[in-house]
């Protein structure tokens, strides 16, 4: 009888200090909702994550204006991207030339003859001219699917937008960061030209 009885409390202190492990083991684990919490990709907040990401995307290059200077063209900082100047022409060229050769010319980046036709790159400021209407949904499918104002029935985004490449190799988070910077932009009003299409299919339609 003795002998159960050491045995049951031998039992009952490992059972004990197993509870007590337990339960400091509870205690220094971190709240789930810390190791799912968002870094930004490293930076302190999503705004900045998204100028980074902006910055390395290159999306500058198409869409600031440029200035001349001794140095050559350099990126208008009053004009960050706000795409095509309005009043700007388009580049003077032969465009039935280009179009026969498959080849594309640009002037400031901003303006494209090709194949396509002739395109202009998109104010991409907080401005009701740029995206400042838009949501975040919409730009999302913008460059997933390459369509103009993230609309299912709109046209499809012009070359030379990389929307392709682009909308399969960012993440969903990398895309809104991006979105919250730009929506985060000086407002720049410049209501950007239509695209024209190739001199060919007009030529056809004559």
């Amino acid at each position: 009888m003795r002998r159960n009885l050491l045995v049951i409390g031998s039992l009952c202190i490992s059972l004990t200090f197993l509870i007590s492990r337990c339960a400091e083991k509870q205690e220094t684990q971190p709240p789930a909702s810390d190791s799912s919490k968002i870094t930004y990709g490293g930076y302190e907040s999503q705004v900045k994550w998204g100028h980074h990401l902006t910055m390395i995307q290159g999306c500058n290059d198409c869409h600031t204006p440029k200035k001349m200077t001794d140095r050559g063209p350099v990126l208008d900082t009053a004009l960050l991207l706000s795409g095509h100047p309005a009043q700007m022409p388009a580049p003077e060229v032969n465009r039935k030339e280009m179009e026969s050769k498959g080849l594309a010319v640009t002037m400031d980046l901003t303006a494209w003859v090709g194949p396509w036709g002739i395109s202009y790159t998109a104010n991409l400021t907080s401005d009701s001219s740029g995206i400042g209407n838009w949501k975040e949904e919409q730009f999302l499918y913008a460059l997933k699917n390459g369509k103009i104002k993230g609309l299912a029935d709109s046209r499809t985004i012009l070359p030379p937008m990389p929307w392709q490449e682009l909308g399969s190799s960012m993440t969903d988070d990398e895309m809104k960061a991006i979105f919250a910077y730009l929506k985060s932009t000086k407002p720049v009003k410049n209501i950007v030209p239509p695209p024209a299409p190739p001199v060919s299919a007009t030529m056809a339609q004559k």
